[in-house]
């Protein structure tokens, strides 16, 4: 079966962690994850200067493991992002910012990446409001 998921909660929330375990096992029984979108206080799981405390798990690294390991697509809402200071290299540039902070294996994208991962996917897993 094809998933993909849709994350709204922040980083530190039990839905996020909740939604890298029910990636992990997803994986690990054999399906596909078409797409992961980060959405509202998510995005800030791509941030790359997320410095999380020791005991706490680090989600942006999780995911960017996660994603090396199964070739994931990793979209951070680029509206919502932009919003918390989310940026990439091409929208540090347009805003004439001096940095950006969109960690490696995730990518910048709006809403039409989330429609299409309902189009392709057999189920869309929400996690958060």
């Amino acid at each position: 079966m094809i998933f993909s998921l849709a994350i709204y909660a922040s980083p530190s929330s039990q839905s996020s962690h909740s939604a890298y375990h029910f990636a992990c096992e997803l994986l690990k029984q054999g399906h596909s994850l078409y797409r992961v979108f980060f959405y509202h206080d998510a995005v800030n799981i791509g941030s790359t200067l997320s410095a999380p405390p020791q005991d706490e798990a680090n989600q942006t690294a999780r995911w960017q493991a996660l994603s090396q390991e199964y070739s994931l697509d990793l979209v951070v809402c680029i509206a919502a992002g932009l919003r918390r200071g989310i940026l990439d290299a091409k929208e540090a540039e347009r805003y004439d910012k001096p940095a950006y902070n969109l960690a490696d294996t995730f990518e910048l994208s709006g809403l039409g990446q989330l429609v299409d991962a309902t189009v392709h996917s057999d189920r869309l897993i929400t996690f958060g409001h």
